[in-house]
């Protein structure tokens, strides 16, 4: 086994394998080296604050690739500028490298116009400046939809919701401002359906009821018949009902009449006029408040003083009385002066005014 394994045939084999292997690796090496331009790098050129232009020029002299992506509207720089760059300048890279350069653009991006017609104003407003854009002139039209804006205007032209405008655009919007009052109804007897449509919307009122004669729904029919009549004053927006027929006018006189005595209201002018006597002037009641009576003063009874009984005296017998039997009894004196008999005041004295006192009769027993 070993001997045969040590044959100078399969060490011939071995070499060769070996030297296949190890020449595929150098040769892919080699053209990787090529391919790749090992060791091969030059520097990224500063094209910042450049026009796009300028830039793309100096990209393509040095050998560098270049990929131009715009990034949002900056009013502060021209546009068309370089902006910014990757890789940064005077970074190394090798020759045929892509370089990415973000250029601002020469306006706004453009952006899609909401739906907001036949909304109210105030919320349509918002969100329009929610988008970009800028409200101009408002201009108000006789409409049933007051305060609803009614259409947007792009540069005098209409514009339809999901158009595309530039951001920051001025825009003029219509909003209805209530319905005409006593607008005079058209006549459209004698002409189609399709023409009394015409007519009546460019009045600026609405198609009711439209009744055909031998029911059918052809245009094409002659309006024979409408209501409210001709010369009415109606508000906008009001609906005018037609009856319609291949038949002309003239042919339906009686059908017309009928008409006539439903919708059409009789005036009888046997009757006498009315007088209408005016109102003599109201007079307006007083509703003065009622003088109040003087309210009669109650009259406060005087308290009497209290009479007190003085204390009878006995004298000695045999002893002559003073006088002629009625002695008048002593007065106290105010001042310093007196006699030794005082008489006692009890303490409700000082509140009550001060009594002259009565002579007694002082018996004699």
């Amino acid at each position: 086994m070993l001997k045969s394994l040590f044959n100078w045939k399969v060490l011939l084999n071995l070499v060769v394998a070996i030297g296949v292997f190890v020449g595929l690796v150098w040769l892919t090496f080699r053209w990787l080296e090529y391919h790749t331009n090992h060791g091969q790098e030059i520097p990224v050129p500063n094209v910042i604050n450049k026009s796009v232009y300028d830039a793309v020029k100096i990209l393509e002299d040095t050998g560098l690739e270049y990929e131009v992506d715009s990034a949002e509207y900056n009013p502060k720089y021209k546009p068309f500028q370089v902006l910014k760059m990757h890789p940064i300048s005077s970074s190394r890279v090798k020759p045929g490298s892509l370089v990415r350069i973000v250029v601002n653009p020469r306006t706004w991006a453009p952006i899609t116009v909401p739906d907001v017609i036949n909304r109210y104003s105030g919320l349509a407003f918002q969100r329009l400046d929610q988008v970009g854009l800028k409200i101009g002139d408002t201009i108000y039209e006789p409409s049933i939809q007051k305060d609803a804006l009614l259409r947007i205007l792009y540069k005098g032209n209409a514009v339809n919701p999901g158009s595309r405008l530039p951001r920051f655009s001025v825009i003029d919007v219509v909003v209805g401002s209530g319905p005409m009052r006593n607008i005079s109804i058209p006549s459209v007897v004698g002409l189609t359906v399709k023409e009394a449509r015409a007519v009546i919307s460019k009045s600026m009122f609405e198609i009711g009821l439209v009744e055909h004669e031998d029911g059918s729904k052809d245009e094409s029919d002659i309006i024979y018949y409408q209501d409210p009549a001709s010369g009415d004053v109606r508000d906008q927006g009001m609906q005018i009902d037609l009856w319609a027929s291949k038949r002309t006018p003239a042919e339906l006189r009686a059908k017309v009449e009928q008409l006539n005595s439903i919708y059409r209201m009789k005036v009888d002018t046997s009757l006498p006029p009315v007088h209408y006597d005016e109102v003599p002037n109201h007079v307006e009641p007083n509703y003065d408040p009622p003088v109040a009576a003087p309210v009669p003063k109650k009259e406060i009874p005087k308290s009497e003083p209290t009479k007190t009984e003085p204390a009878k005296t006995s004298t000695a017998a045999g002893a002559k009385p003073a006088g002629t039997g009625a002695e008048k009894p002593k007065t106290t004196a105010t001042g310093s002066q007196g006699s030794g008999n005082k008489t006692a005041t009890s303490g409700n004295t000082a509140q009550q005014p001060a009594q002259k006192p009565k002579a007694k009769k002082v018996v004699v027993e």
